[in-house]
């Protein structure tokens, strides 16, 4: 073989190993961007699941809070009946004492299922979250991988040793 025909050779598989090169990279940087893409749509799902979880849960305690007021409102409304008939029949004013507090729970109650207590926690939580970030931290700091790690080092140890 001529030396010229191995220079063609040599020339044709520099150009076609950088053919496939160039392709390899293409396909690995559109792999790459497709996990990137997959990973954030994991992760907006994630949080869109907990927040309707939050939901829910938020609808519960409020739909408890109106169920609750329809009993604990009867058990008032009748003791509140009952203690002023026999403090006006006994001349006992002390008998309608009882009503204040009774009141109070009523009120917080309806409040609750009914009223604007929502609103006006979410706006002390967030206030909270402002301007006392300090009382939410956790003692010991955040949870880091490494002291997962040697918690569960640690119990392994524990359940093979016995």
């Amino acid at each position: 073989m001529s030396t010229m025909t191995r220079l063609r050779n040599l020339a044709t598989t520099v150009k076609m190993g950088f053919i496939f090169s160039k392709s390899m990279n293409e396909n690995l940087k559109s792999q790459q961007e497709f996990m990137l893409m997959n990973s954030r749509l994991q992760l907006e799902r994630q949080l869109i699941m907990q927040n309707e979880m939050r939901e829910r849960q938020m609808a519960m305690q409020i739909a408890w809070s109106r169920e609750f007021l329809k009993y604990f409102g009867t058990f008032f409304g009748i003791t509140a009946v009952s203690l002023t008939a026999g403090a006006i029949k006994g001349k006992k004013p002390v008998l309608i004492f009882p009503i204040v507090p009774l009141g109070f729970v009523l009120a917080y109650q309806y409040d609750m299922g009914y009223g604007t207590l929502i609103h006006r926690m979410k706006g002390e939580a967030e206030n909270i979250l402002e301007t006392e970030k300090s009382k939410l931290q956790l003692p010991k700091g955040m949870i880091t991988f490494e002291s997962l790690e040697k918690a569960r080092k640690e119990q392994s140890k524990f359940f093979i040793d016995k």
